[in-house]
């Protein structure tokens, strides 16, 4: 039987041997690490869903019950002052000593029936008939009213340009182009987006001061 021969490592063997047992505990280590950082995720958004769900159930309930508190106080304005409701997109509360208010809106998105093309293209045309003109002044008209009608991202007129438009319609005096435009306003369907609350109150430099009402501003 012949007899094991222990052949000396050396010491580049050695501290190679070293290295690679450090990086096995290194990468056991790594993976321990990993899967209780993957324990505590599960563990804390398991955990926190359910809490910001309930607060998201309050802020919606605490909403509803501000704007339905309101509701009468909105009518009775209306009625006092003799205002049309549908037109008021915002509306402010303050309290008699001056130092808390309480602003109650909506977000409108600007929309239009498919007719507004056809006033679009009568606008055009006029654009076109003052591309024949020589003067700096018809240029002029031509680049404002390119960009009246220049639309926003969601492919929309912006109903702010509309006013601008009607009144350089009418300056123009040109009934085809205030054909054009009354189409446009006609044609003009915004829907609401959402409604929303602000509350402020006055801090002691008489600076108004908005309550953070978003988990975000809060």
């Amino acid at each position: 039987m012949e007899k094991e021969t222990n052949i000396p490592l050396s010491e580049q063997e050695v501290a190679e041997f070293k290295e690679y047992k450090r990086k096995q505990a290194a990468d056991a280590q790594m993976k321990e690490n990993l899967k209780v950082y993957s324990q505590m995720v599960d563990g804390e958004v398991d955990s926190a869903i359910p809490v910001l769900l309930s607060l998201s159930e309050d802020i919606k309930e605490t909403k509803k019950t501000v704007f339905d508190n309101f509701r009468s106080i909105i009518d009775m304005k209306t009625e006092v002052l003799q205002a049309v409701k549908d037109d008021q997109r915002t509306h402010t509360f303050t309290n008699s000593k001056g130092d808390k208010r309480i602003i109650l809106g909506v977000y409108v998105t600007d929309g239009y029936r498919d007719t507004v093309e056809e006033g679009i293209a009568i606008v055009k045309e006029f654009i076109q008939s003052l591309a024949g003109e020589s003067n700096s002044q018809a240029a002029l008209m031509v680049k404002m009213l390119l960009k009246l009608l220049a639309r926003n991202s969601s492919g929309e007129l912006k109903a702010s340009r509309i006013t601008p438009l009607r009144k350089m319609a009418e300056e123009s005096g040109n009934e085809r182009f205030m054909q054009g435009v009354k189409i446009i306003e006609d044609a003009y369907q915004p829907s609401i987006s959402k409604n929303f609350i602000r509350a402020e109150t006055k801090n002691e430099n008489g600076a108004w001061i908005s309550i953070p009402l978003g988990i975000t501003e809060a």
